[in-house]
């Protein structure tokens, strides 16, 4: 069954105050970094699902709908990338895995 790893990314969407993200920018700027601006803070959340690719898209995007983001306050978007057979052998070590495919969610 062929092995996907997923790259979710979830953000504050634009209308909302990312304080987070300005008290980096704020720190930025005191430690002389003028040019930094519009600084945002966000999650990114890795996961490999195995299936058909169909199955899994649709699932990824139920996941990152119902679980991983708030649909109301954060913007999410996903990559999905098919495992090599040889990079899913070695997953278990930690490889890395390439791809093909980037999808919004919200």
């Amino acid at each position: 069954m062929p092995e996907y790893r997923a790259i979710v990314n979830v953000m504050l969407r634009r209308a909302i105050l990312d304080p987070q993200g300005r008290a980096v920018e704020a720190t930025l700027h005191r430690l002389g970094h003028a040019n930094v601006g519009d600084l945002r803070v966000g999650k990114r959340i890795e996961l490999t699902l195995s299936g058909e690719r169909a199955d899994v898209e649709a699932q990824l995007a139920r996941i990152v709908e119902r679980v991983l983001s708030n649909p109301v306050m954060e913007d999410a978007t996903y990559e999905l990338h098919e495992v090599a057979a040889s990079e899913a052998a070695a997953g278990d070590a930690g490889s890395a895995a390439a791809g093909d495919a980037a999808t919004d969610a919200a």
